[in-house]
């Protein structure tokens, strides 16, 4: 009799989270996992800040998003630099996009960095870096973090690892993972453009517009309304589809 209660439990439980799973695929994961005794987790990255705290000092219909890879600036804002080139700034969201733009051949002039503690930009010259502690990195394996006291910086260190270094140190080590983070990247981004291409054919507007970068892209669909209901991944999923159709 225990035998038969126990094994009645076990698919009880399966059924339980099959439906649970079922139900995440049709977007309705936070109620389904409720059902199945497992309570909803928001998970809050670091890098993150409410957008009334990130500063925008790029401009156009695009400046809230990069404009190497189109990802959300405020959502990782605690590694944003900045540069002016040819007379307009361009804010990137990770040292790695900036890194990138360097490696194209772009002159970049005045380049800053938030500084985690304040949220405000300051000169990367006068930054202290604290590169690969346990925080996430943006755009890297490898995380990178800025602060306009080097106290500051050897205190998160000290909590939470990693190397301090200045901009040229941490440019640096930028440089030497570019490679390996960037096949990371690609290949993380052609799956979402494949996830995109299907959500755009469910939930979007046609558009035979072409767009020369991912934040180009997203921001026409915001600013001309042409998909209902998107939160951030499938606004940064279709854009990628859009960018390389």
């Amino acid at each position: 009799m225990k035998k038969l209660l126990l094994a009645v439990l076990v698919l009880g439980t399966i059924i339980s989270f099959s439906h649970a799973e079922m139900k995440c695929a049709a977007g309705k994961c936070g109620a389904a996992m409720k059902q199945a005794g497992q309570p909803k987790k928001m998970i809050k990255m670091f890098q993150t800040v409410p957008k009334g705290k990130a500063t925008l000092l790029q401009e156009g219909k695009a400046k809230a998003f990069c404009p190497e890879c189109g990802m959300t600036l405020p959502m990782f804002y605690k590694t944003n630099h900045a540069a002016t080139v040819n007379g307009k700034v361009k804010q990137y969201c990770s040292l790695h996009c900036l890194a990138e733009d360097l490696q194209k051949g772009t002159k970049l002039t005045e380049m800053k960095v938030v500084d985690v503690t304040t949220l405000k930009f300051i000169p990367v010259e006068k930054a202290t870096y604290v590169v690969g502690s346990r925080k996430k990195g943006t755009m890297s394996a490898v995380s990178k973090y800025a602060f306009a006291k080097k106290a500051d910086a050897e205190a998160f260190a000290k909590v939470n690892g990693g190397k301090v270094t200045d901009f040229t140190g941490a440019l640096k080590a930028a440089k030497a993972e570019f490679a390996k983070d960037s096949k990371m990247i690609a290949k993380k981004q052609a799956m979402m453009a494949q996830k995109g291409k299907m959500m755009y054919g469910k939930m979007c507007q046609k558009t035979d517009k072409k767009f020369v970068s991912t934040a180009e892209a997203k921001a026409f669909i915001v600013s001309n309304k042409l998909c209902k209901g998107l939160n951030g991944k499938q606004l940064q999923a279709i854009g990628l589809y859009l960018k390389n159709r």
